[in-house]
């Protein structure tokens, strides 16, 4: 069942993330070595995530390492798990763990923003608070391995070796995620509410402002502002981007978090932040919604090979076995969608507009606007901005997942843009200014993110 993820703050006056780093998964992380060491017993990494992928058990997806041989040190995903793991360095029992935490929590939300903190201080004389560690800001107690690690233990955090974010030194170990806020504290021990705070109305834990916290000497705040400088700290504990392009500044954040396609109910190639789609099967948004305009796009690629069809479908109708990978929306009931050869089939295709334009091109920009509001509820679509066919009229009153279809197995199929584009040329946003798509949005209608949903959802 798609859902509905709320923003991470809904209250007046709250402190406003405006982007984050869109990881691949496949090459893309940023690194640095810095050129002395600090503290190494004493320290916190912070940080908000969305995850994009999981592999399986034996690929361990980095969010944060640090790697000298034998002494590395490593905060990753292990499947639905979420690790901490250090090694002792060189000499007796060089590379055996010093510290293992493996949670038995699950995180396989992939339309949810999760705040990690990890907070170290090995000087410590009771062994479980020498490592502590918080999602969105609880402290995890429950381990399905815990290994602490032994008094005055130093991590290879904050030697004089590589340091990366979205990779792990020794090898690929790509992290496929969005990444926030991410903050590393040199000599300090820190809570939770140093990063965020409970909202008062909907109990959601939310950033604050980190502008203001000592970052140390090996310490740094990234912040992903800079377009043209992603690793860009606010001190000068500067990283390198690699395999990293402005598209890849998103705002998709822990604030405003921006709808995707969903691994967990697509049988299609997911790619860049679950907005690119691969492969002969369909693929359906993380977001239902059962009010509201909303206006979405979709960049054709290998049009006239796959056979792309943009469209919606009932929650419901998903629910009760619809579709098989061979189904697209327009193909059962409750559903409508849009082909390549200009026809918008319907219910079963019981209902069918044909000739509507010519056939879509390699780079057509599909949209999709879904009008839930009115006494007459419609879908209607356009090609390259211009509205093809009549609105068709849609009749559930349950709510509405976005799909995709392809019919052939190609490299690249299509890129779906909800308002956080992983394609360059778009610059308009919605009448809320939110999003960016490649033609306006028609009048009322929204970007699908969750300040959007706040207020019309």
């Amino acid at each position: 069942m798609p859902f509905i993820i709320p923003a991470n703050t809904l209250a007046s006056g709250s402190y406003d993330v405006d982007n984050s780093l869109r990881l691949d998964g496949a090459a893309a992380y940023l690194n640095r070595t810095p050129s002395s060491a600090s503290n190494r017993r004493t320290f916190t990494f912070s940080t908000w995530i969305k995850r994009s992928g999981i592999d399986g058990s034996s690929v361990h997806q980095d969010i944060f390492s640090s790697d000298a041989g034998d002494d590395e040190s490593y905060i990753h995903f292990v499947s639905d798990n979420l690790k901490i793991f250090s090694t002792l360095p060189s000499g007796t029992g060089a590379g055996d763990p010093a510290c293992v935490l493996i949670t038995t929590q699950k995180f396989r939300d992939f339309s949810a923003w999760y705040h990690i903190v990890v907070a170290v201080d090995t000087t410590q004389g009771t062994a479980a608070n020498r490592a502590k560690l918080y999602i969105n800001g609880t402290q995890v107690t429950s381990f399905s391995t815990e290994t602490y690690p032994d008094q005055n233990y130093q991590f290879a955090t904050n030697a004089a070796v590589a340091h990366m974010i979205g990779r792990r030194p020794a090898g690929g170990k790509f992290l496929p995620a969005y990444l926030a806020e991410t903050v590393l504290i040199d000599g300090s021990q820190l809570a939770p509410t140093d990063f965020g705070e409970f909202d008062e109305d909907s109990g959601i834990w939310k950033p604050i402002d980190v502008s203001g916290l000592t970052f140390g000497t090996n310490g740094f705040y990234l912040n992903y502002q800079s377009s043209g400088d992603l690793g860009a700290s606010t001190n000068s504990s500067n990283y390198t981007s690699n395999s990293l392009a402005a598209i890849d500044q998103a705002t998709d954040t822990c604030t405003n978090n921006f709808c995707t396609m969903n691994p967990l109910s697509s049988g299609m190639t997911l790619t860049e932040g679950n907005t690119n789609v691969a492969g002969a099967a369909t693929a359906k948004s993380t977001f239902g919604v059962a009010s509201g305009k909303w206006y979405v796009e979709m960049k054709a690629t290998n049009a006239q090979t796959y056979n792309p069809i943009v469209g919606i479908a009932t929650a419901s109708s998903l629910n009760s076995g619809n579709p098989a990978s061979s189904d697209h929306p327009g193909s059962f009931v409750e559903s409508h969608g849009y082909d390549r050869s200009g026809v918008i089939k319907s219910n079963d295709n019981t209902a069918v507009q044909s000739g509507l334009t010519t056939s879509q091109s390699d780079g057509d920009i599909i949209g999709l606007a879904i009008d839930l509001d009115s006494g007459t509820k419609t879908a209607q679509w356009y090609v390259n901005g211009s509205s093809v066919g009549s609105a068709v009229t849609l009749v559930s009153n349950d709510a509405y997942v976005f799909m995709t279809y392809a019919s052939g197995s190609q490299a690249g199929t299509g890129a779906w843009n909800f308002g956080n584009p992983s394609f360059t040329g778009t610059d308009k946003a919605d009448g809320n200014g939110f999003g960016s798509f490649e033609y306006q949005p028609p009048s009322g209608f929204l970007a699908l993110c969750t300040k959007n949903l706040a207020e019309s959802g």
